[in-house]
């Protein structure tokens, strides 16, 4: 270090210690930074939140973060370090693991003589930190920095470092990144299938279709029984959810925001997050840019963010996923509670709080909390009304009923929130799987978690146009077909892990899904016969079959329009109720998804047909404020 950058050090050190040991509180108001009626508020949140003055003052915009800094060296008598003013040496950077530093942030910063510089964000943690340090530092002294020019520092040491961990923390058997290793196998199978349906279908049309139909048939009856199981599973009626009440000690929350290519939506989810009441002290929001997203940058740079919001960006990597940002930014974070939002999402403004207060009432295993989605906009036009009746009876009857038959569920991509520990423990999400959050579900199953619904409710926007509907789920069923392989390719493993019944369920609930859209013009055939036009199997279709393949069919319908009815009904979109039978002409778009799924499957697994947002306002102005669930 150069003879004037020591001086300026030990200068700044022995201005410190003026006023060492007076409370950050009295500093700040002597100095005229807060006034007294501020500072009293501020200290009994602190009390109410568990949190350090310094943190609910910043929380609360009562105090910038230079001041309190200020005020935190003068009460503990050290120094400031400031990135811009006093860079860190780089060659203490292997000193201490990155993964350390970001933990209790923390970072070598420079030498006097023998003495190491250890600058920290969290000066009241020091004295604890102390005892956990490696040894070999030699002599330390504490000196303070914001937590900004830590992650900043660890960022451009080890930012390559850590993109490459979070592309690769799931273990690679637990992982589909090897899929590409066997795709030559894959397309070459793929080839000889599709030849030998050919010529079956020229040849023995009978054959075919035969097994095509049982095959249809099989999948059909095993989907709408598991469904028609879950709806009798709820309770007959909806229990009130009650008032959110902020537990005792309630955690902090990290909450992961993936943006993409987002230039119209940054300034509304802002604002929409800002609606949340838990207490801003213990909130960290983290919206995630991948590098060289430019008109997310430049969205983001014509909006003021809150001192509870920051900015992560991903560096470059061999892919671009919405779970490999996450896997990232989550060592950035210090949550007890990790969550997960998308750039449109609304959540309800309590949501947080009964979250907290869900997880203290639960026991160690319930890992993760799913929420329920809805959307803004389901009058929008006839696929957003259909779209919401779908959601509505996923998130309101499917799932809730799943979970109640202790079933593996199956998470959706946002309002999931995880304690911290199960998110380490089944590292992470897998970067490479479009569908991260259909795996982790069944991942932590297998861990021996368990996933809880919560009466809890987020709204998006629907999509609404054809073309973004269709790649949208066929992401969604490219990933289910990757999800089953992934964790059926050893099958007793997933046999001893989930048990007969949670195995059954998943095979049911993913390969069910995948036949049924795939196999569905199969079942389309049969209106050849309703119309009187040869079918391949009228030789085989006596009237005693047709009367029963009727009725099969009739039944699966009638299941779903069911199902769609009781689920509007929980909603607050009844208004939705005679869009209903509709959705017979609805769910064959998702055969269209299926075989652009299979074809990008064998050529483009990791591609992610990204989701543009905001093209469809609310249907009126408080329509993305969630209230009744």
């Amino acid at each position: 270090m150069s003879t004037q950058s020591r001086q300026l050090v030990i200068g700044h050190l022995s201005q410190a210690q003026a006023r060492r040991g007076q409370p950050i509180s009295r500093i700040l108001m002597d100095d005229g930074q807060v006034a007294p009626r501020s500072m009293v508020g501020a200290l009994a949140e602190a009390s109410r939140t568990g949190q350090t003055i310094s943190r609910v003052l910043e929380a609360e915009s009562l105090a910038s973060r230079q001041d309190i800094l200020a005020a935190q060296a003068q009460h503990y008598g050290a120094m400031v370090l400031r990135r811009d003013d006093t860079p860190p040496d780089p060659d203490l950077a292997r000193l201490l693991p990155a993964e350390f530093c970001l933990m209790h942030g923390v970072l070598p910063w420079m030498r006097l003589g023998d003495t190491l510089l250890l600058a920290t964000a969290r000066p009241e943690d020091y004295e604890t930190l102390l005892g956990i340090l490696p040894g070999g530092l030699g002599p330390v002294m504490m000196a303070l920095t914001l937590e900004a020019d830590v992650h900043d520092e660890i960022a451009a040491r080890h930012g390559d470092a850590l993109a490459n961990r979070a592309e690769t923390w799931r273990a690679p058997e637990d992982s589909c990144r090897d899929i590409n290793s066997a795709g030559r196998g894959a397309i070459v199978v793929a080839a000889l299938a599709a030849g030998l349906c050919l010529l079956l279908l020229a040849f023995a049309p009978a054959v075919f279709f035969g097994g095509a139909l049982l095959m249809a048939l099989g999948s059909l009856v095993a989907s709408q029984g598991m469904k028609l199981a879950a709806l009798l599973a709820l309770p007959r009626r909806q229990a009130p959810a009650g008032a959110a009440t902020l537990p005792k000690n309630p955690p902090t929350m990290s909450i992961l925001v993936p943006l993409f290519k987002e230039e119209e939506i940054a300034e509304t989810l802002i604002a929409r997050l800002t609606r949340l009441t838990y207490p801003k002290a213990l909130l960290d929001v983290v919206l995630i840019l991948e590098a060289g997203d430019d008109c997310t940058h430049r969205a983001l740079a014509r909006t003021r963010l809150p001192p509870w919001c920051r900015v992560i960006e991903v560096p470059p990597g061999a892919v671009t996923t919405k779970p490999r940002a996450m896997n990232y930014a989550f060592r950035f974070t210090r949550g007890q509670i990790i969550g997960v939002y998308d750039a449109e999402d609304a959540p309800a403004p309590d949501q947080l709080t009964r979250v907290a207060e869900h997880f203290s009432r639960a026991p160690p295993n319930v890992a993760c909390l799913q929420g329920i989605l809805d959307f803004y906009n389901p009058r929008a036009n006839w696929l957003s009304r259909c779209f919401a009746v779908e959601y509505a009876s996923w998130f309101r009857v499917l799932l809730p009923g799943l979970a109640r038959l202790g079933l593996a569920v199956p998470l959706g991509g946002t309002t999931i929130f995880f304690r911290r520990a199960a998110l380490e423990a089944v590292q992470g999400w897998d970067a490479h799987n479009v569908t991260e959050d259909a795996d982790l579900g069944f991942r932590l199953a297998r861990q021996g978690y368990v996933t809880e619904l919560i009466p809890t409710a987020t709204r998006e926007e629907a999509n609404n146009r054809f073309w973004p509907w269709i790649k949208q789920r066929s992401r969604w069923l490219k990933g289910y077909g990757i999800t089953w392989w992934v964790h059926s390719r050893r099958p007793r493993q997933l046999w001893r892990e989930l048990g007969p019944k949670r195995f059954a369920g998943m095979q049911i609930l993913l390969m069910g899904t995948l036949l049924q859209f795939a196999l569905a013009p199969v079942l389309w055939s049969f209106w050849l016969v309703l119309f009187g036009l040869p079918h391949p199997l009228d030789p085989h279709l006596t009237r005693p079959v047709i009367l029963t393949l009727t009725a099969l069919f009739l039944s699966a319908e009638a299941i779903s329009i069911v199902i769609g009815l009781a689920a509007v009904a929980r909603s607050p979109h009844r208004g939705l109720t005679p869009w209903v039978p509709t959705l017979f002409a609805y769910f064959p778009l998702g055969t269209l998804a299926i075989y652009k799924a299979l074809y990008e499957t064998l050529f483009k697994p990791f591609y992610w047909d990204k989701t543009q947002h905001g093209h469809s306002a609310p249907d009126s102005p408080a329509a993305d404020i969630p209230g009744d669930t």
